[in-house]
Protein backbone atom coordinates (compact mmCIF):
# COMPACT_ATOMS: atom_id res chain seq x y z
CA UNK A 1 0.00 0.00 0.00
CA UNK A 2 2.69 2.64 0.56
CA UNK A 3 3.55 1.80 -3.10
CA UNK A 4 0.27 2.99 -4.16
CA UNK A 5 0.54 6.16 -2.11
CA UNK A 6 4.62 7.10 -3.72
CA UNK A 7 2.76 6.06 -7.38
CA UNK A 8 -0.33 8.34 -6.83
CA UNK A 9 2.04 10.88 -6.09
CA UNK A 10 4.12 10.62 -8.91
CA UNK A 11 1.33 10.75 -10.68
CA UNK A 12 0.23 13.81 -9.20
CA UNK A 13 3.29 15.62 -10.03
CA UNK A 14 3.63 14.23 -13.88
CA UNK A 15 -0.01 15.64 -14.49
CA UNK A 16 1.23 19.00 -13.09
CA UNK A 17 4.31 18.91 -14.98
CA UNK A 18 2.27 18.06 -18.39
CA UNK A 19 0.14 21.03 -17.76
CA UNK A 20 2.69 23.02 -16.64
CA UNK A 21 4.26 22.14 -20.48
CA UNK A 22 1.02 22.72 -22.53
CA UNK A 23 0.68 26.38 -20.74
CA UNK A 24 4.43 27.57 -21.43
CA UNK A 25 4.73 25.97 -24.55
CA UNK A 26 5.75 28.32 -27.84
CA UNK A 27 2.74 29.78 -30.00
CA UNK A 28 2.81 27.80 -33.24
CA UNK A 29 1.32 29.60 -36.56
CA UNK A 30 -1.49 27.42 -37.65
CA UNK A 31 -1.62 28.90 -41.20
CA UNK A 32 1.22 27.89 -42.61
CA UNK A 33 0.93 24.30 -43.60
CA UNK A 34 4.33 23.85 -44.14
CA UNK A 35 5.06 23.30 -40.59
CA UNK A 36 3.72 19.83 -39.45
CA UNK A 37 2.23 20.55 -35.97
CA UNK A 38 4.42 19.95 -33.19
CA UNK A 39 5.08 16.74 -30.98
CA UNK A 40 3.86 19.39 -28.17
CA UNK A 41 0.46 19.31 -29.93
CA UNK A 42 -0.19 15.98 -30.24
CA UNK A 43 -0.11 15.33 -26.06
CA UNK A 44 -3.90 16.27 -24.79
CA UNK A 45 -4.33 18.86 -22.22
CA UNK A 46 -4.73 17.57 -19.25
CA UNK A 47 -6.11 20.33 -16.45
CA UNK A 48 -3.89 20.96 -13.28
CA UNK A 49 -5.99 18.88 -10.58
CA UNK A 50 -6.66 21.67 -7.56
CA UNK A 51 -5.36 21.32 -4.54
CA UNK A 52 -8.44 19.87 -3.14
CA UNK A 53 -8.64 17.12 -5.61
CA UNK A 54 -5.11 15.90 -4.79
CA UNK A 55 -6.31 16.06 -1.11
CA UNK A 56 -9.45 13.64 -2.12
CA UNK A 57 -7.14 11.68 -4.22
CA UNK A 58 -4.70 11.18 -1.11
CA UNK A 59 -7.19 10.84 1.18
CA UNK A 60 -8.85 8.10 -1.24
CA UNK A 61 -6.16 6.26 -1.26
CA UNK A 62 -5.58 6.81 2.70
CA UNK A 63 -8.80 5.15 3.20
CA UNK A 64 -8.09 2.53 0.70
CA UNK A 65 -5.14 1.69 2.87
CA UNK A 66 -6.23 1.97 6.08
CA UNK A 67 -9.34 -0.36 5.00
CA UNK A 68 -6.59 -2.74 4.18
CA UNK A 69 -4.99 -2.78 7.24
CA UNK A 70 -7.89 -3.26 9.54
CA UNK A 71 -8.14 -6.24 8.04
CA UNK A 72 -4.64 -7.85 7.89
CA UNK A 73 -4.17 -6.13 11.75
CA UNK A 74 -7.37 -7.68 13.48
CA UNK A 75 -7.76 -6.87 17.06
CA UNK A 76 -4.47 -4.97 17.06
CA UNK A 77 -5.75 -2.45 14.62
CA UNK A 78 -5.11 1.64 15.23
CA UNK A 79 -4.91 3.83 12.64
CA UNK A 80 -2.68 6.10 11.41
CA UNK A 81 -2.09 9.50 11.83
CA UNK A 82 -4.54 11.57 10.28
CA UNK A 83 -3.23 13.30 6.84
CA UNK A 84 -2.25 16.96 7.74
CA UNK A 85 -2.21 16.10 11.67
CA UNK A 86 0.84 13.88 11.85
CA UNK A 87 2.62 14.44 15.26
CA UNK A 88 5.45 16.56 15.33
CA UNK A 89 7.70 14.84 18.28
CA UNK A 90 9.90 17.20 20.62
CA UNK A 91 12.99 16.38 21.54
CA UNK A 92 13.96 17.53 25.38
CA UNK A 93 16.18 16.39 27.98
CA UNK A 94 13.54 15.05 30.37
CA UNK A 95 13.78 15.84 34.25
CA UNK A 96 10.86 13.83 34.88
CA UNK A 97 8.52 12.58 37.75
CA UNK A 98 6.52 9.01 37.61
CA UNK A 99 2.74 9.40 38.27
CA UNK A 100 0.51 6.88 38.14
CA UNK A 101 -2.69 6.40 36.06
CA UNK A 102 -4.80 6.71 38.77
CA UNK A 103 -3.19 10.09 39.77
CA UNK A 104 -2.94 11.33 36.28
CA UNK A 105 -6.47 10.88 36.17
CA UNK A 106 -7.22 13.50 38.73
CA UNK A 107 -9.31 16.59 38.11
CA UNK A 108 -7.26 19.52 38.82
CA UNK A 109 -7.72 23.76 39.94
CA UNK A 110 -4.99 25.76 38.19
CA UNK A 111 -5.36 28.02 40.93
CA UNK A 112 -3.96 25.26 43.41
CA UNK A 113 -1.02 24.28 40.89
CA UNK A 114 0.18 28.15 41.11
CA UNK A 115 -0.34 28.14 45.21
CA UNK A 116 2.02 25.12 45.52
CA UNK A 117 4.55 26.57 42.88
CA UNK A 118 4.32 29.95 44.80
CA UNK A 119 5.03 28.04 48.33
CA UNK A 120 7.95 25.98 46.29
CA UNK A 121 8.99 29.27 45.38
CA UNK A 122 9.40 30.85 48.94
CA UNK A 123 10.53 27.21 50.77
CA UNK A 124 13.58 27.47 47.92
CA UNK A 125 14.82 31.09 48.67
CA UNK A 126 13.61 31.47 45.25
CA UNK A 127 10.75 34.04 45.58
CA UNK A 128 12.42 35.74 48.92
CA UNK A 129 8.75 35.88 50.52
CA UNK A 130 7.68 33.91 53.24
CA UNK A 131 6.01 30.59 52.52
CA UNK A 132 2.31 30.49 52.81
CA UNK A 133 1.87 26.61 54.27
CA UNK A 134 -2.12 27.27 55.03
CA UNK A 135 -3.48 25.52 52.35
CA UNK A 136 -1.35 21.96 51.36
CA UNK A 137 -3.76 19.97 52.47
CA UNK A 138 -6.26 21.03 49.67
CA UNK A 139 -3.63 20.22 47.12
CA UNK A 140 -3.97 16.84 45.68
CA UNK A 141 -1.35 14.81 44.56
CA UNK A 142 -1.46 15.32 40.57
CA UNK A 143 -1.52 19.48 41.28
CA UNK A 144 1.60 19.16 43.36
CA UNK A 145 3.37 17.28 41.11
CA UNK A 146 2.63 20.06 38.23
CA UNK A 147 2.87 22.74 40.84
CA UNK A 148 7.09 21.40 41.26
CA UNK A 149 7.16 21.46 37.84
CA UNK A 150 6.21 24.87 37.35
CA UNK A 151 8.20 25.72 40.40
CA UNK A 152 11.77 23.76 39.40
CA UNK A 153 13.73 22.02 36.19
CA UNK A 154 11.21 19.37 36.21
CA UNK A 155 9.82 18.98 32.75
CA UNK A 156 8.23 15.70 32.14
CA UNK A 157 5.91 13.35 33.74
CA UNK A 158 6.17 9.39 32.68
CA UNK A 159 2.23 8.14 33.56
CA UNK A 160 1.33 4.93 33.47
CA UNK A 161 -0.73 3.66 30.79
CA UNK A 162 -0.15 0.29 30.95
CA UNK A 163 0.93 -0.97 34.66
CA UNK A 164 2.28 -4.00 36.66
CA UNK A 165 -0.89 -5.86 36.71
CA UNK A 166 -1.69 -5.32 33.19
CA UNK A 167 -4.22 -2.94 33.44
CA UNK A 168 -4.90 -0.23 30.43
CA UNK A 169 -5.49 2.91 32.64
CA UNK A 170 -7.66 4.20 29.70
CA UNK A 171 -10.53 3.89 27.58
CA UNK A 172 -8.88 1.86 24.40
CA UNK A 173 -10.28 1.77 21.25
CA UNK A 174 -8.40 -1.68 20.51
CA UNK A 175 -10.26 -4.74 19.77
CA UNK A 176 -7.88 -6.83 21.61
CA UNK A 177 -8.22 -4.90 25.13
CA UNK A 178 -11.78 -5.25 25.04
CA UNK A 179 -11.44 -8.90 24.37
CA UNK A 180 -8.83 -9.21 27.12
CA UNK A 181 -10.78 -6.53 29.72
CA UNK A 182 -7.88 -4.65 30.39
CA UNK A 183 -9.65 -1.14 30.49
CA UNK A 184 -12.44 -1.92 32.88
CA UNK A 185 -10.71 -0.22 35.61
CA UNK A 186 -10.21 3.02 33.43
CA UNK A 187 -9.13 6.20 36.09
CA UNK A 188 -7.32 8.39 33.32
CA UNK A 189 -10.30 9.31 32.23
CA UNK A 190 -10.04 12.99 30.78
CA UNK A 191 -6.52 12.83 29.55
CA UNK A 192 -7.24 15.54 26.89
CA UNK A 193 -7.52 18.43 29.51
CA UNK A 194 -4.43 17.08 31.40
CA UNK A 195 -2.85 16.95 27.79
CA UNK A 196 -3.64 20.71 27.07
CA UNK A 197 -2.09 22.10 29.97
CA UNK A 198 0.99 19.84 29.88
CA UNK A 199 1.60 21.09 26.38
CA UNK A 200 0.68 24.98 27.33
CA UNK A 201 3.34 24.55 30.24
CA UNK A 202 6.02 22.50 28.06
CA UNK A 203 6.12 19.30 29.95
CA UNK A 204 6.83 16.66 27.46
CA UNK A 205 4.61 13.29 28.09
CA UNK A 206 5.84 10.31 28.18
CA UNK A 207 3.90 6.57 28.05
CA UNK A 208 4.92 4.10 30.31
CA UNK A 209 3.93 0.69 28.89
CA UNK A 210 4.45 -2.21 30.91
CA UNK A 211 5.37 -5.18 28.36
CA UNK A 212 5.85 -8.39 29.33
CA UNK A 213 4.53 -8.60 33.45
CA UNK A 214 0.88 -8.54 32.36
CA UNK A 215 -0.95 -11.76 34.66
CA UNK A 216 -4.31 -9.95 33.11
CA UNK A 217 -3.51 -10.53 29.29
CA UNK A 218 -2.00 -13.89 30.52
CA UNK A 219 -4.98 -15.50 31.90
CA UNK A 220 -7.14 -14.25 28.91
CA UNK A 221 -4.89 -15.14 26.57
CA UNK A 222 -2.91 -18.25 28.05
CA UNK A 223 -1.64 -19.92 25.17
CA UNK A 224 0.75 -16.80 25.40
CA UNK A 225 1.81 -16.77 28.90
CA UNK A 226 5.15 -18.30 29.87
CA UNK A 227 3.89 -22.04 29.70
CA UNK A 228 4.88 -24.84 32.50
CA UNK A 229 6.26 -27.98 30.27
CA UNK A 230 4.54 -29.99 32.65
CA UNK A 231 1.34 -28.12 31.57
CA UNK A 232 -0.44 -24.88 32.76
CA UNK A 233 0.76 -21.45 33.30
CA UNK A 234 3.93 -20.54 35.06
CA UNK A 235 3.73 -18.03 38.03
CA UNK A 236 6.83 -16.09 39.35
CA UNK A 237 7.42 -16.03 43.70
CA UNK A 238 4.76 -13.79 43.39
CA UNK A 239 2.24 -15.92 42.54
CA UNK A 240 1.69 -13.65 39.08
CA UNK A 241 2.05 -15.03 35.26
CA UNK A 242 3.85 -13.43 32.81
CA UNK A 243 3.20 -12.98 29.22
CA UNK A 244 5.75 -15.17 26.57
CA UNK A 245 8.13 -12.24 25.55
CA UNK A 246 9.17 -14.15 22.36
CA UNK A 247 5.70 -14.22 21.26
CA UNK A 248 4.33 -12.21 17.91
CA UNK A 249 1.02 -11.78 19.26
CA UNK A 250 1.95 -10.14 22.49
CA UNK A 251 4.33 -7.91 20.27
CA UNK A 252 1.29 -6.60 18.82
CA UNK A 253 -0.52 -5.74 21.85
CA UNK A 254 1.87 -3.73 23.58
CA UNK A 255 2.69 -2.34 20.30
CA UNK A 256 -0.52 -1.16 19.65
CA UNK A 257 -1.30 0.41 22.97
CA UNK A 258 1.88 2.11 22.27
CA UNK A 259 0.56 3.68 19.23
CA UNK A 260 -2.14 4.78 20.32
CA UNK A 261 -0.73 6.43 22.99
CA UNK A 262 0.75 8.01 20.31
CA UNK A 263 -1.94 9.20 18.04
CA UNK A 264 -3.69 10.92 21.45
CA UNK A 265 -0.28 12.70 21.83
CA UNK A 266 2.32 10.96 24.08
CA UNK A 267 5.45 12.32 23.07
CA UNK A 268 7.37 9.07 23.67
CA UNK A 269 6.69 5.60 24.40
CA UNK A 270 8.56 3.82 27.28
CA UNK A 271 8.84 0.20 28.17
CA UNK A 272 9.36 -0.82 31.71
CA UNK A 273 9.46 -4.38 32.58
CA UNK A 274 10.58 -5.37 28.77
CA UNK A 275 12.15 -8.19 30.33
CA UNK A 276 11.42 -11.85 31.62
CA UNK A 277 10.73 -12.78 34.94
CA UNK A 278 14.01 -13.05 37.71
CA UNK A 279 14.38 -15.77 39.17
CA UNK A 280 16.13 -17.62 36.04
CA UNK A 281 17.58 -20.20 37.26
CA UNK A 282 14.56 -21.57 38.97
CA UNK A 283 12.02 -21.67 36.33
CA UNK A 284 14.52 -22.06 32.99
CA UNK A 285 13.87 -25.89 33.41
CA UNK A 286 10.73 -26.16 34.15
CA UNK A 287 8.99 -23.63 31.47
CA UNK A 288 9.18 -23.16 28.02
CA UNK A 289 9.02 -20.13 25.77
CA UNK A 290 6.96 -21.09 22.27
CA UNK A 291 8.48 -19.08 19.14
CA UNK A 292 11.43 -18.83 20.84
CA UNK A 293 13.14 -20.86 17.99
CA UNK A 294 16.77 -20.94 19.69
CA UNK A 295 16.99 -17.48 20.61
CA UNK A 296 18.66 -16.32 23.87
CA UNK A 297 16.31 -14.11 25.83
CA UNK A 298 18.61 -11.04 25.13
CA UNK A 299 18.11 -11.42 21.52
CA UNK A 300 14.49 -12.26 21.98
CA UNK A 301 13.85 -8.23 24.02
CA UNK A 302 16.41 -7.03 21.43
CA UNK A 303 14.00 -8.30 18.55
CA UNK A 304 11.00 -6.69 20.46
CA UNK A 305 12.36 -3.77 20.37
CA UNK A 306 13.22 -3.48 16.73
CA UNK A 307 9.97 -4.11 15.90
CA UNK A 308 8.44 -1.92 18.27
CA UNK A 309 10.87 0.59 16.56
CA UNK A 310 9.63 0.08 12.72
CA UNK A 311 6.07 -0.67 13.84
CA UNK A 312 6.27 3.19 15.44
CA UNK A 313 7.64 4.68 12.41
CA UNK A 314 4.78 6.39 10.91
CA UNK A 315 3.69 7.81 14.66
CA UNK A 316 6.44 10.21 15.06
CA UNK A 317 7.26 8.81 18.29
CA UNK A 318 10.11 8.54 20.84
CA UNK A 319 10.98 4.92 22.39
CA UNK A 320 12.54 4.31 25.42
CA UNK A 321 13.09 1.28 27.42
CA UNK A 322 13.79 0.55 31.11
CA UNK A 323 17.10 -1.62 32.31
CA UNK A 324 17.75 -2.80 35.33
CA UNK A 325 20.62 -1.06 37.04
CA UNK A 326 22.67 -4.01 37.47
CA UNK A 327 22.83 -4.19 33.64
CA UNK A 328 25.29 -1.60 33.46
CA UNK A 329 27.40 -3.62 35.69
CA UNK A 330 26.96 -6.95 34.48
CA UNK A 331 27.63 -8.37 31.02
CA UNK A 332 25.73 -10.77 28.26
CA UNK A 333 22.70 -11.23 30.40
CA UNK A 334 24.50 -12.87 32.91
CA UNK A 335 24.22 -14.06 35.50
CA UNK A 336 20.41 -12.76 35.49
CA UNK A 337 19.56 -14.22 32.51
CA UNK A 338 16.32 -12.09 32.30
CA UNK A 339 16.62 -10.97 28.19
CA UNK A 340 18.37 -7.52 29.66
CA UNK A 341 21.87 -7.08 27.42
CA UNK A 342 23.04 -3.29 27.55
CA UNK A 343 24.17 -2.60 23.58
CA UNK A 344 21.32 -4.84 22.53
CA UNK A 345 18.74 -2.46 24.35
CA UNK A 346 20.81 0.74 23.47
CA UNK A 347 21.48 -0.10 20.20
CA UNK A 348 17.09 -0.53 19.71
CA UNK A 349 16.01 2.28 21.58
CA UNK A 350 16.27 6.28 21.91
CA UNK A 351 16.58 6.37 25.26
CA UNK A 352 17.75 3.57 27.73
CA UNK A 353 16.83 4.04 31.64
CA UNK A 354 18.43 2.13 33.90
CA UNK A 355 17.06 1.68 37.43
CA UNK A 356 19.72 2.53 39.77
CA UNK A 357 18.02 2.63 43.23
CA UNK A 358 20.48 2.20 45.99
CA UNK A 359 18.00 0.30 47.86
CA UNK A 360 18.42 -2.48 44.81
CA UNK A 361 21.71 -3.17 45.12
CA UNK A 362 22.92 -6.25 47.10
CA UNK A 363 25.48 -5.87 50.06
CA UNK A 364 28.83 -5.44 48.65
CA UNK A 365 28.59 -4.08 45.04
CA UNK A 366 30.61 -1.47 44.29
CA UNK A 367 32.30 -1.89 47.65
CA UNK A 368 29.60 -0.40 49.87
CA UNK A 369 28.39 -2.81 52.40
CA UNK A 370 24.67 -1.02 52.70
CA UNK A 371 24.56 0.71 48.87
CA UNK A 372 21.39 2.44 50.19
CA UNK A 373 23.14 4.58 52.85
CA UNK A 374 25.20 6.12 49.24
CA UNK A 375 22.59 7.41 47.09
CA UNK A 376 25.99 10.35 45.27
CA UNK A 377 28.22 6.93 45.46
CA UNK A 378 26.33 4.33 43.98
CA UNK A 379 24.71 6.51 41.20
CA UNK A 380 28.03 7.84 40.35
CA UNK A 381 29.67 3.97 39.76
CA UNK A 382 26.53 2.89 37.73
CA UNK A 383 26.06 6.21 35.75
CA UNK A 384 30.09 6.12 34.58
CA UNK A 385 29.53 2.18 34.01
CA UNK A 386 26.95 3.41 31.76
CA UNK A 387 28.63 5.81 29.85
CA UNK A 388 31.40 3.26 29.40
CA UNK A 389 29.16 0.76 27.75
CA UNK A 390 27.78 3.13 25.52
CA UNK A 391 30.90 4.93 24.15
CA UNK A 392 31.29 1.39 22.61
CA UNK A 393 28.52 2.03 20.49
CA UNK A 394 28.54 3.96 17.14
CA UNK A 395 25.02 4.86 17.90
CA UNK A 396 23.35 4.41 21.05
CA UNK A 397 20.80 5.37 22.95
CA UNK A 398 20.99 8.53 25.48
CA UNK A 399 21.31 7.59 28.91
CA UNK A 400 18.43 8.70 31.28
CA UNK A 401 18.51 7.09 34.60
CA UNK A 402 15.70 6.59 36.90
CA UNK A 403 16.37 7.67 40.83
CA UNK A 404 15.50 6.69 43.81
CA UNK A 405 12.72 9.00 45.43
CA UNK A 406 11.69 6.78 48.35
CA UNK A 407 13.07 5.59 51.49
CA UNK A 408 13.39 1.86 51.88
CA UNK A 409 12.66 0.16 55.48
CA UNK A 410 12.54 -2.97 54.06
CA UNK A 411 16.87 -2.89 53.91
CA UNK A 412 18.76 -3.26 56.80
CA UNK A 413 20.97 -0.24 57.65
CA UNK A 414 18.77 1.95 55.18
CA UNK A 415 18.78 5.76 55.43
CA UNK A 416 15.87 8.06 55.09
CA UNK A 417 15.57 9.45 51.71
CA UNK A 418 14.80 13.28 51.88
CA UNK A 419 15.66 15.59 49.57
CA UNK A 420 19.48 16.00 50.23
CA UNK A 421 19.94 11.60 49.37
CA UNK A 422 17.49 12.32 46.63
CA UNK A 423 19.14 15.12 45.03
CA UNK A 424 22.72 13.42 45.62
CA UNK A 425 21.72 11.46 42.45
CA UNK A 426 20.83 14.19 40.24
CA UNK A 427 24.12 15.58 41.22
CA UNK A 428 26.42 12.51 40.90
CA UNK A 429 25.01 12.02 37.21
CA UNK A 430 24.78 15.53 36.65
CA UNK A 431 29.01 15.71 37.15
CA UNK A 432 29.29 13.19 34.68
CA UNK A 433 27.43 14.99 31.98
CA UNK A 434 23.74 13.26 32.50
CA UNK A 435 21.19 15.56 32.66
CA UNK A 436 18.39 13.63 32.20
CA UNK A 437 16.42 11.57 34.88
CA UNK A 438 13.38 10.15 36.27
CA UNK A 439 12.31 10.03 39.95
CA UNK A 440 10.19 6.79 41.03
CA UNK A 441 7.90 7.23 44.17
CA UNK A 442 5.20 4.37 43.98
CA UNK A 443 2.36 6.61 45.97
CA UNK A 444 3.91 10.06 43.64
CA UNK A 445 4.53 11.99 47.16
CA UNK A 446 7.75 14.27 46.13
CA UNK A 447 9.67 16.40 47.80
CA UNK A 448 10.13 19.77 45.73
CA UNK A 449 13.46 20.64 47.51
CA UNK A 450 14.99 17.66 45.71
CA UNK A 451 15.17 19.51 42.89
CA UNK A 452 17.14 22.69 43.89
CA UNK A 453 20.57 21.13 44.04
CA UNK A 454 22.82 23.02 41.11
CA UNK A 455 25.13 24.65 43.40
CA UNK A 456 26.32 21.37 44.54
CA UNK A 457 26.92 20.19 41.22
CA UNK A 458 30.68 20.03 40.82
CA UNK A 459 31.88 21.17 37.18
CA UNK A 460 35.42 19.72 37.28
CA UNK A 461 35.02 16.72 38.97
CA UNK A 462 36.73 14.95 36.34
CA UNK A 463 40.09 15.86 36.54
CA UNK A 464 42.61 17.12 33.52
CA UNK A 465 44.38 14.19 32.01
CA UNK A 466 41.43 11.46 33.23
CA UNK A 467 38.85 10.54 31.15
CA UNK A 468 34.99 9.69 32.50
CA UNK A 469 35.72 6.17 33.92
CA UNK A 470 38.64 8.80 36.21
CA UNK A 471 41.53 6.97 34.48
CA UNK A 472 44.93 8.56 33.57
CA UNK A 473 46.54 7.43 29.97
CA UNK A 474 48.91 5.10 32.38
CA UNK A 475 45.78 3.31 33.95
CA UNK A 476 43.66 2.82 31.15
CA UNK A 477 47.08 1.20 29.04
CA UNK A 478 47.69 -0.93 32.19
CA UNK A 479 44.25 -1.89 32.05
CA UNK A 480 44.17 -2.77 28.65
CA UNK A 481 47.35 -4.92 28.59
CA UNK A 482 46.12 -7.12 31.65
CA UNK A 483 42.95 -7.37 29.61
CA UNK A 484 44.99 -9.02 26.89
CA UNK A 485 47.45 -11.28 29.04
CA UNK A 486 43.79 -12.65 30.73
CA UNK A 487 42.18 -12.79 27.14
CA UNK A 488 39.55 -10.75 28.99
CA UNK A 489 37.42 -10.04 26.07
CA UNK A 490 34.92 -7.97 27.51
CA UNK A 491 37.58 -5.53 28.47
CA UNK A 492 39.22 -4.84 25.41
CA UNK A 493 35.80 -4.64 23.45
CA UNK A 494 34.98 -1.60 25.89
CA UNK A 495 38.68 -0.29 25.66
CA UNK A 496 39.51 -1.02 21.95
CA UNK A 497 37.85 2.29 19.62
CA UNK A 498 35.63 1.48 17.66
CA UNK A 499 37.33 1.77 14.28
CA UNK A 500 39.44 -0.83 14.94
CA UNK A 501 37.69 -3.85 15.79
CA UNK A 502 34.27 -5.46 14.52
CA UNK A 503 31.38 -3.69 16.21
CA UNK A 504 29.17 -6.33 17.39
CA UNK A 505 30.63 -8.32 20.72
CA UNK A 506 29.31 -11.57 19.61
CA UNK A 507 31.49 -10.89 16.17
CA UNK A 508 34.47 -9.23 18.01
CA UNK A 509 34.90 -12.63 20.41
CA UNK A 510 34.55 -14.82 17.31
CA UNK A 511 37.48 -12.87 15.38
CA UNK A 512 39.62 -12.90 18.34
CA UNK A 513 39.45 -16.66 19.08
CA UNK A 514 40.30 -17.52 15.38
CA UNK A 515 43.69 -16.37 16.55
CA UNK A 516 44.03 -16.56 20.12
CA UNK A 517 46.52 -13.92 20.83
CA UNK A 518 47.68 -13.77 24.39
CA UNK A 519 49.94 -11.16 25.70
CA UNK A 520 52.60 -13.00 28.02
CA UNK A 521 54.43 -10.07 29.40
CA UNK A 522 54.65 -6.37 28.96
CA UNK A 523 56.77 -3.55 30.69
CA UNK A 524 55.62 0.38 29.73
CA UNK A 525 58.59 2.35 29.29
CA UNK A 526 57.08 5.67 28.50
CA UNK A 527 54.37 7.91 27.86
CA UNK A 528 54.21 10.93 26.16
CA UNK A 529 51.28 13.44 25.41
CA UNK A 530 50.91 14.73 21.43
CA UNK A 531 49.72 18.17 20.46
CA UNK A 532 46.21 16.51 19.41
CA UNK A 533 45.35 15.50 22.92
CA UNK A 534 46.08 11.50 22.15
CA UNK A 535 49.41 9.33 23.67
CA UNK A 536 52.30 7.60 22.68
CA UNK A 537 53.51 5.16 25.20
CA UNK A 538 56.44 2.80 24.64
CA UNK A 539 55.63 -0.65 25.82
CA UNK A 540 58.35 -3.42 25.73
CA UNK A 541 55.78 -6.87 24.70
CA UNK A 542 55.51 -10.55 24.00
CA UNK A 543 52.83 -12.10 22.46
CA UNK A 544 51.97 -15.44 21.48
CA UNK A 545 48.98 -16.71 19.45
CA UNK A 546 47.94 -20.09 16.78
CA UNK A 547 49.78 -17.17 14.10
CA UNK A 548 53.08 -17.37 15.89
CA UNK A 549 54.64 -15.18 18.30
CA UNK A 550 55.36 -11.04 18.37
CA UNK A 551 58.40 -9.68 20.77
CA UNK A 552 59.02 -5.72 20.46
CA UNK A 553 60.86 -4.15 22.84
CA UNK A 554 59.52 -0.72 21.81
CA UNK A 555 56.12 -1.30 20.91
CA UNK A 556 54.08 1.96 19.99
CA UNK A 557 50.28 2.11 22.19
CA UNK A 558 48.32 4.91 21.20
CA UNK A 559 45.92 5.92 23.94
CA UNK A 560 43.35 8.35 22.89
CA UNK A 561 39.93 9.50 23.98
CA UNK A 562 36.61 8.18 22.45
CA UNK A 563 33.40 9.11 23.66
CA UNK A 564 34.99 10.40 26.86
CA UNK A 565 36.58 6.81 27.40
CA UNK A 566 40.68 6.41 26.53
CA UNK A 567 40.53 3.67 24.27
CA UNK A 568 44.15 1.77 23.11
CA UNK A 569 45.29 1.20 19.78
CA UNK A 570 47.58 -1.48 19.18
CA UNK A 571 50.07 -1.82 16.71
CA UNK A 572 50.32 -3.79 13.97
CA UNK A 573 51.27 -7.14 14.69
CA UNK A 574 53.85 -8.92 12.29
CA UNK A 575 53.46 -12.99 13.45
CA UNK A 576 56.63 -15.40 13.72
CA UNK A 577 55.86 -18.04 13.39
CA UNK A 578 57.30 -21.49 15.15
CA UNK A 579 58.78 -24.33 13.63
CA UNK A 580 59.37 -27.04 15.18
CA UNK A 581 62.30 -29.73 14.35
Amino acid sequence: MKKSIYLLLSLIIMISLLSACGANEDPVDKTNNDNPPSQAEDIPQVPELSQEEKQKLLQDERDALEKTRKEEMGEFYVPLPALGEENEAQTVKAKSLYITGNVAGFKFQEEDIDYYAEYIQAISGQSGKSPDGSRLDDVSKLEKVLGIAKASEINALVIDIKNDHGHVTWESNLEIVKQVGSDIDVRFTDYDTLFEYLDRNEIYKIARIVAFKDPLFAKAKPDHAILLKAGGVYLDNAGESWVNPFSEYVWNYVVGLSKEAALRGFDEIQYDYVRFPDRAATYNPITEFPGRNDRKKDEGIEDFLRFARKELEPYNVHISADVFGIVTHSWDDIPDDIGQTWRKVANQVEYICPMIYPSHYGPGLYGYDVPDKHPYEISRLAVMEAIERNAAQKDPAIIRPWFQGFSAPWVRGNIKYDAKAISDQMVAAAELGVEEYIIWNASNNYEPMSFFYQDRVDKNKIKEGQDIMERSPEEALDRFLKAQRSTKYTQLYLMTPIEDRLEDYDEFVEDMEKTNPVLKTFNMDSISKNDDNTYKAIVNVSYTSDLGTYTNEAAEFMIIKENQVFKVKTPKIEWTEVTTE
